[in-house]
């Protein structure tokens, strides 16, 4: 199947997608009328050939280049950034990278309008399930995303930043990219392996948006297209290294869509306190809980997910009988993590982390409730087997 290229506009955003189009960003910026980005990135796409020729395409432009972004972003970066940012008065931000260079645009963008502490400005959940939004209605600095990731973080308006072994979480309607560039070329240098952690990610907004307290016919209809990519792009092993690609840089754009429209649940609640505490990869935690989490909601959730495991057993050929049991069989195809053991965390470390979950937003819109950290520990014990 030829590359799709596609281009739309939609809430705001300006997106495309194809081999090449990172190449528009010039004139993308001309048209938000943009002289002064600041530029997100990490030391992977700095040192890169496609780093190299993006440059020379905005040799017109005065830059400030970050290139030192931290992993699940960082509170203490963010503002320690936002100061400089200021005095150089930057007219947008550009994000070059996964979900953690996205996540600390948005949250530079957020500081740089409210001013404060980042901690001023985060969500709060209050058990069992109400979720404080607080208002902040300063006009933000455009995003222009450039994802390299199935991680889906450039469509959302929301983001996390890590501070300690907490990881603090953010909502703005004014956070979401204002221009979207998906080229499958920028995360050809990446490991495929990588990708796919942040597919487990992207597949983990689908089902959880499919059974969300806040999922519509809207996010469920879109989670549907963006199973499929991720489908054939995880088990048709006929394809080559760049359709697999393709086909979950867009699937993951998609899930981005859904987590945006119906909010995630339990699974990344936990994923959102193993990260923080641990510093392990999101989509490798991801990939670990994901079957485990699945399990215990689909007693309740299991009618929600049948649209999805219909197109997962269609596309692969197989006859599972639960969405868990589908991604548990993929994870050891493809040999990916199983255990939390394989990320480094052991018994020890597993009840700390279910009593932090039990003060995580996901719960509001789980299906299950979760009254209790012991249901917390009971699947973390599962993960770590």
């Amino acid at each position: 199947m030829t590359i799709p290229h596609i281009d739309y506009h939609l809430f705001g955003s300006h997106v495309r997608f194809g081999p090449g189009c990172a190449d528009t960003l010039a004139a993308e910026l001309d048209a938000l009328g943009c002289s002064r980005p600041v530029i997100l990135m990490q030391q992977r796409m700095a040192a890169s050939e496609n780093w190299v020729r993006l440059k020379q395409r905005l040799s017109g432009k005065q830059t400030r280049v970050l290139s030192d972004v931290p992993n699940h972003g960082s509170v203490q970066w963010v503002e320690s950034v936002t100061a400089e940012l200021a005095a150089f008065n930057a007219d947008c931000i550009v994000a070059i990278g996964g979900g953690s260079v996205s996540d600390s645009a948005k949250a530079v963008s957020l500081l740089l309008a409210e001013k404060g502490r980042l901690a001023d400005h985060m969500t709060h959940f209050r058990p069992p399930a109400t979720v404080d939004i607080p208002s902040r209605t300063r006009a933000k600095l455009p995003i222009v995303s450039l994802p390299t990731t199935a991680s889906g973080a450039e469509v959302t308006p929301s983001f996390g930043a890590r501070e300690g072994d907490h990881k603090l979480l953010f909502w703005n309607r004014q956070l979401a990219s204002t221009t979207i560039l998906i080229d499958p070329l920028l995360s050809a240098d990446l490991p495929l392996s990588l990708v796919r952690y942040t597919a487990m990610n992207g597949l983990a907004h689908c089902f959880e948006g499919m059974y969300s307290r806040n999922r519509s016919p809207i996010s469920d209809g879109i989670a549907l297209q963006s199973i499929e990519l991720f489908a054939h792009a995880l088990t048709d092993h006929a394809l080559s290294s760049e359709e697999q690609r393709w086909r979950l840089l867009l699937a993951g754009h998609l899930s981005g869509v859904v987590l945006s429209m119906a909010k995630t649940c339990l699974h990344h609640a936990i994923c959102h306190v193993i990260g923080a505490r641990h510093n392990v990869g999101h989509g490798e935690v991801n990939t670990v809980v994901l079957p485990h989490a699945l399990r215990f909601n689909e007693p309740q959730a299991g009618e929600a997910l049948d649209a999805a495991l219909k197109v997962l057993n269609r596309v692969s050929g197989a006859s599972h009988l639960h969405v868990s049991d589908w991604i548990a069989d993929v994870i050891e195809r493809l040999n990916l993590p199983a255990s939390l053991k394989d990320l480094g965390l052991t018994e020890a470390d597993l009840a700390p982390i279910a009593r932090q979950t039990m003060q995580e937003r996901g719960l509001a819109f789980n299906p299950r409730a979760v009254t209790d950290s012991e249901e917390v520990l009971s699947i973390l014990r599962q993960a770590a087997r």
